[in-house]
């Protein structure tokens, strides 16, 4: 079968899916500089910061994600990112305007559920308009969009909160849905459906499993393949630290480097974000080609190892060392947060792409959103309410660092989803020589 070169439709696709990746993620990643206010306001502590920015989201998430992803495999996916992105609008505004605790806690819930479609839907579009040895790169251009938006949340963000409040802030960010709901809905067309940017699958999504059956069915048919159990247990395990960290970022440097809440920002989103998102898309571009020489794990493993290193040094670095060998205002500590974001993202557009080869074509979406439910749960619901429970016990014993070893503790989970890939490396080697065997034979 003949591979035809992606047209100008689906690059417009793949825009358009980046732009509400985008859109989506500054929602959650822009919590991160509205922590101190909101928590000043409604005077809530560490625990219920934890809370709100993670683990209600998270909750919601999971409860509505696999039911997306199943609904994703069977209406027009294009219409249904456009209801996504108007809801998602919608609610973010009403959050605006919460009158306690309470109610933004609810609004955060429907806002998950609004975003529930969103990966699995985007992710299958992409598989099915890009060939194999085109996707990975395609993927890592969408996923992109998370890191681009930690620097648009944290920098543009934490000086939206300072000049105009955190609610005016809530306001701002919704705008742009109404837009891309608008394009969705009224001149994106599913692929599925069309002629042109069918992409050509590996011998694992099409081998002929059953895709028809009930969602519950369809869901033990997926969790049987243990390639792809292993593959979302990692993915899932990695993000508890990666989103801790990316929303407890800012306030660490504004309590252990003294930082004030616009300075914060702007370190970690052009630090932490701009790095990650270079590390992303060169992840996306070097695994085709590093896989066929060193296995597809290769540079998922040695970003988690690169990074954790990484990690830890910043987390340990002390308040003003180092500060007059770099630039005035700009902690020394901030050369390993870049360096930690750009090798901790590794993983993403190997992972994804090896997930799209490993099962069904039909059951796509629900695959990515099972592993989409889990890296929420886990990623953004127990990491940062994790951290925020750490500080708080910590408090006593550390006072104002507490915040210090709550990440330094639930950072090192990455070392959990290192293990478990190399669990799943082992085992795709012993499956290609019993393959091997059987062609031989």
């Amino acid at each position: 079968m003949n591979i035809a070169k992606p047209t100008w439709r689906q690059h417009l696709l793949l825009l358009v899916l980046t732009l509400f990746y985008i859109e989506a993620f500054v929602g959650r990643q822009i919590m991160a500089v509205m922590i101190e206010p909101i928590k000043a306001e409604f005077g809530a502590s560490d625990g219920q910061m934890g809370l709100l920015t993670g683990l209600a989201f998270a909750i919601v998430f999971a409860l509505t994600g696999l039911s997306a992803g199943r609904l994703a495999d069977k209406v027009s996916r294009t219409k249904l990112l456009a209801v996504s992105a108007l809801c998602w609008g919608i609610f973010t505004v009403i959050s605006g305007v919460a009158t306690g605790f309470m109610m933004l806690l609810i609004m955060r819930m429907l806002i998950a559920v609004a975003e529930s479609p969103i990966t699995a839907a985007s992710l299958s579009l992409l598989a099915d308009t890009y060939p194999v040895e085109q996707r990975a790169f395609a993927i890592s251009c969408f996923t992109s969009g998370a890191t681009i938006s930690a620097i648009i949340a944290l920098t543009l963000g934490a000086h939206w909160v300072e000049q105009y409040g955190w609610r005016d802030t809530l306001f701002i960010i919704s705008i742009p849905t109404a837009l891309i709901a608008f394009v969705f809905y009224f001149f994106m067309s599913d692929p599925r459906h069309l002629k042109y940017g069918v992409a050509q699958d590996s011998i694992y999504a099409q081998s002929p499993i059953d895709g028809s059956g009930n969602f519950k069915e369809s869901t033990k048919t997926l969790l049987k393949l243990k390639d792809y159990r292993l593959l979302i247990y990692a993915s899932s395990i990695a993000t508890i630290s990666a989103n801790a960290f990316g929303m407890w970022n800012a306030t660490f440097l504004v309590r252990s480097h003294d930082l004030t809440l616009t300075q914060a920002g702007m370190m970690a989103g052009f630090f932490g974000g701009g790095a990650a998102a270079i590390g992303i898309l060169l992840s996306g571009y070097l695994a085709n080609r590093i896989a066929q020489r060193k296995g597809v794990l290769w540079m998922p493993l040695t970003g988690h190892i690169l990074g954790w290193t990484c990690m830890m040094t910043y987390l340990v670095w002390p308040k003003g060392l180092g500060d007059t060998w770099f630039f005035d205002n700009i902690p020394f500590a901030m050369v390993f947060c870049a360096l930690s974001s750009f090798f901790s993202v590794w993983w993403f557009s190997p992972s994804i792409t090896l997930l799209t080869e490993i099962v069904p074509k039909n059951q796509r979406a629900l695959a990515i959103s099972i592993q989409t439910v889990l890296v929420t749960l886990l990623g953004l619901g127990v990491g940062p309410m994790l951290v925020g429970l750490l500080s708080d016990i910590l408090k006593d014993v550390a006072g104002s660092e507490s915040l210090r070893y709550a990440l330094i503790i639930t950072s090192s989970s990455t070392l959990i989803s290192i293990v478990i890939l190399l669990r799943l490396k082992s085992f795709q080697a012993k499956q290609a020589l019993l393959n091997q065997d059987l062609i031989n034979y």
